[in-house]
């Protein structure tokens, strides 16, 4: 499985950027072909304190041709060029390879 992570530095605007997020741009992204599972982490900082971080957005995906297909897609183009309209400054994309195992 693979997945599209999206970091999200803290916004300059939180109202703003939760009503873009949530209303905009997440609405265009769970139109996404071959889209299995979707995780939202909203961070409360870490082991040293306060992070850089405020929102992660995981988007998970058979495998990585699916997900190169997905961002191709028009669905994939219309959400992208939503993210880049309120979020290029602070969002981070990557790429990883998912793999997930339960403790015994």
């Amino acid at each position: 499985m693979y997945k599209l992570l999206i970091l999200f530095k803290h916004p300059p605007d939180l109202a703003e950027f939760q009503t873009r997020w949530s209303e905009d741009f997440v609405r265009l992204a769970e139109q996404l072909p071959g889209l299995r599972r979707i995780v939202v982490s909203h961070t409360h900082g870490g082991p040293g304190g306060s992070v850089e971080y405020h929102l992660i957005h995981e988007f998970h995906f058979d495998n990585l041709a699916a997900l190169t297909a997905a961002l191709a897609s028009p669905a994939g183009v219309r959400a992208g060029q939503c993210l880049m309209g309120f979020a290029r400054e602070i969002a981070t994309l990557m790429f990883a390879e998912h793999m997930e195992d339960k403790p015994q």
